[in-house]
């Protein structure tokens, strides 16, 4: 049977609209099954913390399971290419930190930015340059002054070749224009330790996993790497005090893979908002030294693209190599 021209063209023009209208349609069911958030790093640590908050709040909320999935290696690329070759469905999500942005630069290969869509960001974080209580600065002019006179003779530890921590130790070097041996470690609690033995002489470190040893008066801090004091150390100067300009956040939020139906993204992101604004998820985040990052999926994705623009500055300068 031969179908009119016109009945023709309005059945194609319905069959291809179909998949638009499937997607709207899931979009406002979502989420219909478990969804899993991917963490880059093991269990513990300060990534699979906060999946673990928000996921528990965005299971409560959306009434599905937000089954937290960690996949460490290869400087959490391996968690990142599981989420880029999943469903653009919104049931893979990735827990993704400053790392994600320094990796952009540090790997040739890799384009975090083109292929994982942001949801929201989670908090952002200072990190605390702090020292054993032997070294002799109890200051930064009097650290930089130390480092000076004794060229190449400070170590400074750090959790691992092109980590935030890392970086934020060689922005260090570079704006006062000093000399130190880094020393990776693999992960925060060598790097700590160590510290705390006198092997390695500075650290650029996270407040959960060195809050506690400044409390107990074992590690000195001599300043925070945000423009501003933190909360949890409102004692301690910020090192743009003594280097103008000097910056450098960790940050946490959440992303997915790129082509994921606008819908579910606003969706996440209106949740993970609403989860940022409840007092007792806002004091939690304030125990880890965190400052809440509400906005929108392209606020997010702004401070992605700067911060990865601003440390492919640093990896260049410095020359690090990511270690295979």
């Amino acid at each position: 049977m031969k179908i009119p021209r016109r009945k023709f063209l309005h059945l194609a023009a319905g069959a291809a609209a179909l998949p638009a209208v499937s997607l709207v349609a899931s979009a406002q069911t979502y989420p219909a099954r478990p969804v899993h958030l991917i963490v880059p790093y093991p269990p513990g640590g300060p990534s699979d913390i906060l999946a673990r908050i928000f996921g528990q709040w965005l299971s409560e909320r959306l009434g599905r399971p937000f089954v937290i999935d960690n996949r460490p290696g290869a400087s959490g690329n391996v968690a990142t290419e599981l989420v880029v070759r999943s469903a653009p469905d919104g049931y893979t999500l990735l827990l993704v930190s400053a790392a994600n942005a320094i990796n952009e630069t540090l790997f040739d290969k890799l384009n975090f930015i083109r292929d994982i869509a942001p949801v929201a960001g989670l908090i952002s974080t200072p990190l605390i340059m702090e020292v054993n209580p032997s070294f002799p600065a109890k200051t930064v002019p009097e650290f930089i002054a130390y480092a000076k006179a004794n060229p190449g003779k400070i170590n400074m530890a750090s959790t691992g070749n092109g980590t935030p921590q890392h970086v934020a130790g060689e922005l260090f070097k570079m704006m006062a224009g000093i000399d130190m041996v880094h020393v990776p470690f693999r992960g925060a609690a060598p790097a700590v330790t160590n510290l705390l033995g006198g092997q390695v002489q500075v650290l650029f470190d996270t407040p959960p996993a060195s809050i506690e040893h400044i409390r107990a008066g074992t590690l000195r801090p001599l300043a925070v790497t945000t423009a501003t004091r933190s909360e949890v150390l409102p004692d301690v100067p910020p090192i743009s005090d003594f280097l103008p300009g000097y910056e450098a956040s960790g940050w946490y939020g959440v992303g997915t893979q790129r082509n994921t139906p606008a819908e579910v993204v606003d969706k996440l992101n209106r949740e993970i908002n609403a989860a940022l604004a409840e007092p007792t998820i806002k004091a939690r985040l304030a125990d880890l030294g965190g400052s809440v990052l509400l906005g929108s999926p392209a606020d997010f994705g702004k401070l992605i693209v700067q911060d990865a623009e601003k440390w492919g500055k640093v990896v260049k300068f410095a020359g690090i190599k990511p270690i295979e």
